[in-house]
């Protein structure tokens, strides 16, 4: 019996082997396969990792440019305009110049050595200059290696800011011999103590925190090592996952493997994240620093290296500027804790944890001198260049920038505001505002202010902030009716009675004039001066919304109009660029011409990348731009705009046209001279009243830029269809009908008969 039971034992066991081998076979095969596809994903992983960590690590920020400043005989320049000009381009003052870079002052005589420099057209060679100021003018400029006299040079433009184009940031990059000791003590000593001896992980952490998140469910606690940070600044989502964490430990293994610990922590201290601001993220200590203490990294104290440390466990937690009291109690763990691996002394830290904290009152960086025109010099990037081109590291971005510009516009911005809060009785700061300049003959940007505050600009307004428009387009709707000569000329008859007009929802619209009184019969010049609404109506109406909409299009407006009769007046939402590029169409005779502010792109080789040539449309007929040009110099001399006329005398003829919305919610004024178009806008971003109109707000900020600008006067280039006529003068009241005045009309449609009204 036994031995029947044995042998039937056997039995089975043989008929049990092939399964169990077929099983042994499969489980290979599974673990095989499973092996090869975790390689292969490692090997990706590998590949993909070191080409964006080679990418990110080593590229270099565009260098962005203003405009060079040329300097020629007669120029209007006072001796301390030109030495600050010197000094921010980083000329340095000394007794006697004997190398280039170097200015030296006596009297008003300069005396300079001119720095080489590559511009996209031609090299400019270093060499000494000598340049004399008499009565605030350039008198004389001589080469002094041959004693020849000079007519003009430019000194190489101001670097304004170094921006990486693809990811849409600038960002002040340290390198490697650049980063302070003690800030590597106090990110080793709160982050990761074994960072200079593990090897991308630290084991012991890592099972530290997965037993407390086991016991959560959860991921809670992540025990990463700055390695493991870097990648997931770099690389990852901020998404607490599993399989997040096992990529995150793979990458951190793979990038010590790959890179030296100098390298790593490089790249640590230039991506961590540390901060908000608006729409901008702060990256890096270099621009960390910066913007909490507006100061470079390396002038940084112990407390405040410690400071901004400790922000990386959570930087808006931290945040020093709205939790000043977290923020100081975190610093100070972070100077115990060196003090406690004899990282620093105990007088040391007794010093470090007694200060307080000393952040900056305001948000700054130095890379960014002008924000908000280096926010739409990245805007044109990506509009006029592939990807590919901007991938090109170094490059060097020239802007049409004038510094000297942009410097008056900031003052004259601030000083106006400051009056116009007091005439208003609104909280110091309520009234916000956006300006643009540009010379209207190549659409080049001169100067911009998106915030009343240049340092915060945070939303920039010139750009971003979408108003309704006003009476700023009823030169649209009066120019609709001049393209069509055969029925309207200035002269022509309109009706300003009240109207209604029934809307698509049943219920009239009843628009009113500003002074709440009809006018009856008024000429179309007149109703343009003195920006009635009854009568722009009544023209709309019966030109055709669809006829005035295809005008604004032909402006330069590109964006969808609806066909509402209210459009007439203003409702619709602008922005201070779009409003730039519309009246940049009617100043410049017609010709529409896209705003820039890039003027050339050179590649880290000096080699032009691209030149940003004119490029001209002819939208609007050139005599039916000139008439509207006129009509609005007479807004300037007798209408809307008037004080123009008597602030600025000298200047005339100038050219404007006011805005203002309902409630008083947005004021503006669209003014141009000769090579200066400005656009201004001011409001509240609670949209609530500015208690300003159009004239009494960013008008009389224009005219407080103007008089430090102090532009040419307009030069109204005459079409060859254009002819002039004298009726009498229908701008004022009807005793002014007794004088003659010449106008200018349509050749073949001047009318023979005006009745005066």
């Amino acid at each position: 019996m036994a031995k029947k039971r044995r042998s039937k034992k056997k039995r089975r066991r043989r008929h049990a082997r092939p399964w169990l081998t077929r099983l042994k076979k499969t489980g290979l095969q599974l673990i095989i396969i499973t092996l090869c596809v975790f390689l292969s994903y490692c090997f990706y992983l590998d590949y993909q990792l070191r080409k964006e960590f080679e990418g990110k690590r080593w590229s270099i920020p565009a260098r962005v440019y203003a405009n060079p400043t040329e300097l020629y005989l007669g120029q209007i320049r006072s001796p301390g305009k030109l030495r600050r000009m010197l000094l921010r381009i980083g000329y340095k003052p000394v007794d006697k110049i004997t190398a280039t870079g170097q200015f030296s002052l006596s009297g008003n005589t300069f005396h300079i050595f001119v720095r080489e420099y590559r511009y996209w057209d031609t090299v400019q060679a270093s060499r000494p200059l000598r340049l004399t100021i008499e009565r605030g003018r350039i008198a004389n400029i001589v080469d002094i290696n041959n004693q020849q006299p000079l007519q003009i040079f430019r000194l190489e433009p101001e670097l304004i800011g170094k921006i990486f184009p693809l990811h849409d940031e600038d960002r002040i990059l340290t390198g490697a011999d650049e980063i302070p000791e003690q800030l590597v003590q106090a990110l080793i000593a709160t982050e990761d103590r074994h960072f200079f001896s593990h090897h991308g992980i630290d084991p012991i952490a890592i099972a530290r925190s997965a037993v407390r998140n086991i016991r959560a469910g959860k991921i809670e606690q992540g025990g990463s090592t700055l390695t493991q940070q870097l990648v997931k600044n770099m690389f990852l989502t901020r998404q607490r996952t599993f399989s997040r964490k096992i990529n995150e430990i793979l990458m951190a293994l793979m990038l010590d493997y790959h890179y030296s610990k100098q390298q790593i922590l490089t790249a640590y201290v230039n991506e961590v994240f540390l901060g908000q601001n608006g729409a901008r993220s702060i990256h890096g200590f270099g621009t960390a620093a910066e913007f909490y203490f507006s100061r470079p990294l390396n002038e940084l104290s112990l407390d405040q290296l410690a400071l901004l440390a400790g922000m990386v466990k959570g930087a808006s937690y931290y945040n020093p500027r709205r939790h000043p009291e977290r923020a100081l109690k975190r610093r100070n763990l972070v100077i115990a804790l060196m003090h406690t691996q004899s990282m620093i002394s105990s007088a040391e830290q007794d010093y470090a944890s007694n200060r307080s904290l000393r952040i900056a009152e305001k948000p700054a960086w130095t890379s960014a001198r002008y924000p908000a025109y280096l926010d739409l010099v990245r805007r044109h990037l990506r509009r006029d260049y592939d990807a590919d081109d901007l991938r090109n590291h170094g490059l060097r971005i020239h802007t049409a920038l004038d510094t000297d510009i942009q410097e008056s516009l900031e003052k004259s911005v601030l000083s106006s505001l400051r009056k116009l809060d007091r005439q208003t009785g609104l909280p110091s700061g309520l009234l916000e505002t956006a300006v643009l300049l540009v010379n209207q003959h190549n659409g080049e940007i001169q100067a911009l202010v998106g915030d009343r505050n240049r340092e915060e600009n945070a939303f920039n307004r010139a750009l971003d902030a979408k108003r309704p428009i006003g009476s700023l387009i009823k030169p649209a709707v009066y120019m609709t009716a001049l393209a069509r000569p055969a029925e309207y000329h200035m002269l022509s008859t309109l009706d300003d009675r009240p109207l209604a007009i029934r809307q698509a929802n049943g219920e009239n619209w009843t628009p009113n004039n500003y002074d709440r009184k009809p006018h009856g019969d008024v000429p179309l010049i007149r109703a343009l001066a003195k920006s009635y609404n009854l009568s722009t109506v009544s023209l709309g109406m019966t030109l055709g919304l669809e006829n005035v909409i295809a005008t604004l299009h032909s402006l330069g407006i590109d964006t969808p109009v609806a066909a509402l009769p209210s459009v007439l007046l203003g409702s619709l939402d602008l922005s201070p660029y779009q409003v730039s590029q519309m009246y940049q169409t009617i100043a410049s005779g017609g010709q529409q011409i896209p705003l820039k502010t890039i003027t050339s792109v050179m590649d880290a080789n000096s080699q032009p990348l691209r030149r940003y040539d004119l490029t001209v449309r002819e939208y609007i007929a050139p005599e039916t731009a000139f008439l509207v040009q006129y009509m609005l110099t007479q807004v300037v001399e007798q209408g809307t705009a008037r004080r123009i006329a008597r602030e600025l005398p000298s200047l005339l003829p100038l050219a404007g046209k006011t805005g203002t919305t309902n409630g008083l919610r947005d004021s503006w004024f669209a003014g141009f001279g000769d090579r200066l178009l400005g656009v201004v806008w001011l409001g509240r971003d609670d949209n609530k009243s500015t208690r300003l109109t159009g004239s009494g707000g960013a008008m009389q900020v224009w005219i407080d830029i103007m008089k430090r600008l102090k532009p040419n006067a307009l030069v109204m280039l005459e079409p060859a269809k254009i002819e002039w006529k004298d009726y009498p003068d229908m701008l004022g009241n009807k005793q002014a009908c007794r004088k003659p005045r010449s106008y200018p009309f349509v050749r073949g449609y001047v009318p023979s008969s005006i009745r005066c009204f």
